[in-house]
């Protein structure tokens, strides 16, 4: 009895490791069996920054900006409040072409400056715009070109409410006539300063962002910035590679 029980008990330690890899084979197989499928459609979902012309829908020239305001920096500053009801006022189509001149616009002769900072001139931020109720323009989701201060419709239709979604269902973001989204390329900046880089495209969103304050201040415009929304759901309402950052609703304040 004792030899056959140990015959047993030796039968059973030698089947165990054999079992357990074999378990662990066949979780690693369907794991890995995932991955691709998810890895694919998200390559077929999102466009990379550089293709994204060759995806767009059509080019929209913008207004000329306007280098002259209304109000100084200082009383613009002394104004500037956060802003989250909105009149049913739509934007117009100068309002919006000034509010992306603030935010990413050429200021230099020479086509390479821009409105707000950038560490290395490596210029990380892609401005994307949600609009509803722009006069002059269709609704729909746009990404702005500095070179050509245009704009390119990338999807058709109001998509404020998915937005709305995506930032935790905060209602400034659906009812504003359209919302700004701040993105972000990493590499560009990380290329020439390594892991700094990404403390320098955060510092560079504030930078943007309180140009866009001081920009809807000067023209009677009102806007928050939102920092509160699920990053893959913004992503792949762009359909662009790119790491949202910020989302800054604009419109006419509700008095």
């Amino acid at each position: 009895m004792r030899s056959h029980s140990g015959r047993r008990g030796g039968l059973s330690l030698a089947i165990a490791p054999f079992a357990l890899l074999a378990v662990l084979a066949l979780a690693l197989g369907l794991a890995c069996a995932r991955e691709p499928e998810r890895s694919d459609r998200a390559k077929g979902k999102l466009v990379e920054v550089g293709k994204l012309l060759d995806a767009s829908l059509g080019q929209i020239a913008l207004p000329a900006p306007s280098r002259e305001g209304k109000l100084s920096v200082e009383t613009a500053i002394a104004g500037r409040r956060s802003v989250r009801r909105f009149s049913d006022d739509p934007v117009t189509l100068g309002q919006l072409s000034q509010l992306l001149w603030a935010a990413q616009g050429i200021t230099g002769e020479s086509g390479f400056k821009r409105a707000a900072p950038s560490a290395g001139a490596k210029y990380p931020m892609e401005i994307f715009v949600v609009a509803g109720r722009v006069r002059g323009l269709a609704p729909g989701i746009y990404w702005y070109v500095p070179s050509s201060h245009s704009i390119n419709l990338l999807t058709a239709g109001d998509h404020r409410g998915v937005l709305c979604d995506q930032a935790l269902s905060q209602e400034c973001v659906r009812d504003a006539p359209l919302s700004l989204v701040i993105a972000g390329v990493y590499e560009r900046t990380m290329e020439k300063y390594g892991e700094r880089g990404i403390k320098y495209v955060h510092i560079e969103v504030g930078a943007v962002a309180e140009n866009v304050y001081l920009q809807t201040e000067s023209l009677g415009l009102g806007t928050t910035l939102v920092g509160a929304f699920s990053d893959d759901g913004v992503r792949d309402l762009l359909r662009a590679e790119v790491s949202p950052l910020g989302i800054m609703p604009v419109g006419v304040p509700l008095r």
